[in-house]
């Protein structure tokens, strides 16, 4: 374990985690700075003002360090302790929000008390985050069990559908980033791969027939049992006698003057039985994972049928999203955020045209250029190192929660700080993408630096809980 502190390790600030915490204090100057080039108005007859964004995020920063100065004298297991309850009060937090909120940008997610507007998910993140922490370090946790998993998925799933009401899908998707904590705690990675194809599997339905995807799918599921399992044999002879079967029935059934079947309803009715075929193996063999596989792909088979009814009660703005996204429009005024964001980003060249000097950015051709594109006034007044730069810190700043994970003695820290970083990366990912084009636009934040008040005091609450308990860990060594 690693040794911080000096003379002051049974001090508990002596203890913190000095380096993450200079990465933090960085990050957050950095957006600051970001926050007033975007919203900065030349002429301005009070630049004090509070009507200023750049105001408004220095305050909340301030209102953030003292309630990380406040979480770092309490004890972690009063966090332990809490954590279902705070789990249940997110919930009806949110349901709260589903059913009095306000609507913003087209999301029913925001209480708004006067002057001030916080979105519920971004504080029931901690909450999910804790309550995922306390679970899987519960004596008879195991991640190789199809039980545990299943109660995990279960937590996570609960606000996962209420953020899906509100139209808030974008905070929701959120929550899939803990698939990167399951596999640092142990969650076979072949396991992991089909969670990601079904994931994706929304998406691809636009691009590909129901018959391509259920064949990507078979394969995909197949192959990731194999690799899991290291049974080879076993695999290539389920493909071969699924495809031929299925193949063969094709054949049989259109050879029939009365009869004309789609070879794609032949072989979801072959793949449904043999799934009967592969409980029976799995039992006999004794590998429970099996179950697991089975259970992901009964559940992704049912996304491609219906994808076409959850993208019809979808708001106009989010289809047009996923419709620029895939490229399946020709509107270019639908893309019109990404084109000037990629063009913001690529006129900053390799320095940047200076710092309150883009040209975009000054004269308002990006929207929502000190939020969700925040990663555009970096890009053009800072060039490609600049946004080099950043994206380092933002990443040093996650390996350094992986490492207080790692230092951790008990298992409920560990989870919280692997979350607390996949949380940060799945965050940076999607902005970053959605910036550049390579990604849907979500209105995901970038963590630290997008203004938003309750988006810094959220993520700021959720990082001291982190370096809380790596301090208490080091003091209590």
């Amino acid at each position: 374990m690693e040794y911080r502190g000096g003379g002051k390790r049974d001090s508990l600030f002596g203890s913190v985690d000095r380096v993450a915490l200079l990465l933090y204090l960085l990050l957050v100057s950095v957006g600051v700075i970001a926050v007033l080039s975007a919203s900065w108005v030349e002429d301005s007859e009070n630049i004090f003002a509070f009507s200023h964004n750049y105001n408004k995020q220095i305050v909340w920063l301030g209102i953030s360090l003292v309630v990380g100065l406040v979480i770092m004298l309490l004890d972690r297991s009063l966090w332990h302790k809490i954590a279902y309850f705070l789990y249940a009060a997110a919930i009806l937090a949110l349901l709260a929000t589903l059913m009095f909120g306000r609507t913003v940008n087209g999301a029913k997610a925001w209480f708004e008390f006067g002057p001030i507007r916080l979105q519920t998910m971004e504080f029931a993140k901690i909450a999910i985050a804790l309550a995922t922490a306390r679970l899987m370090s519960e004596y008879n946790f195991s991640i190789s069990s199809f039980q545990s998993l299943v109660k995990v998925a279960g937590l996570l799933l609960v606000p996962l559908a209420i953020t899906y009401l509100q139209n808030d899908t974008g905070s929701g998707l959120v929550l899939c980033s803990f698939i990167f904590m399951l596999y640092r705690e142990g969650l076979n990675k072949w396991l992991c791969i089909p969670i990601i194809f079904i994931a994706a599997l929304f998406l691809l339905s636009f691009l590909y027939s129901p018959t391509v995807l259920l064949v990507a799918l078979i394969v995909v599921f197949t192959l990731s049992e194999c690799f899991a399992n290291r049974n080879w044999r076993h695999g290539i002879i389920y493909l071969a006698s699924l495809f031929g079967a299925s193949t063969a029935l094709f054949l049989v059934l259109n050879a029939v003057p009365s009869i004309s079947v789609d070879y794609y309803i032949v072989l979801l009715g072959t793949t449904v039985l043999s799934m009967i075929g592969v409980c029976i193996y799995a039992y006999r063999v004794r590998l429970r994972n099996i179950y697991i596989m089975v259970l992901l792909f009964m559940v992704s088979m049912m996304i491609t049928p219906t994808s076409n009814a959850m993208f019809s009660v979808m708001k106009p703005h989010q289809q047009n999203r996923i419709k620029t996204f895939l490229g399946i429009t020709n509107d270019t005024s639908l893309n019109y955020n990404v084109r000037q964001s990629k063009i913001a980003i690529g006129s900053g060249g390799l320095f940047g045209k200076g710092y309150l000097q883009g040209s975009h950015i000054r004269y308002g051709l990006v929207p929502e250029k000190h939020t969700d594109f925040i990663f555009c006034t970096i890009g053009e007044e800072f060039g490609f190192v600049g946004a080099f730069l950043v994206l380092m810190l933002i990443l040093a700043f996650i390996f350094r929660l992986m490492r207080m994970g790692d230092n951790q003695r008990e298992t409920f820290g560990r989870v919280y700080c692997y979350i607390v970083a996949s949380i940060l990366l799945f965050h940076t990912l999607i902005n970053v993408g959605m910036t550049i084009g390579v990604v849907p636009v979500m209105g995901i934040p970038l963590p630290l630096i997008s203004y938003g008040g309750s988006s810094l005091l959220a993520f700021s609450v959720m990082i001291f809980i982190a370096f809380a308990f790596d301090a208490q860990t080091i003091r209590d060594v």
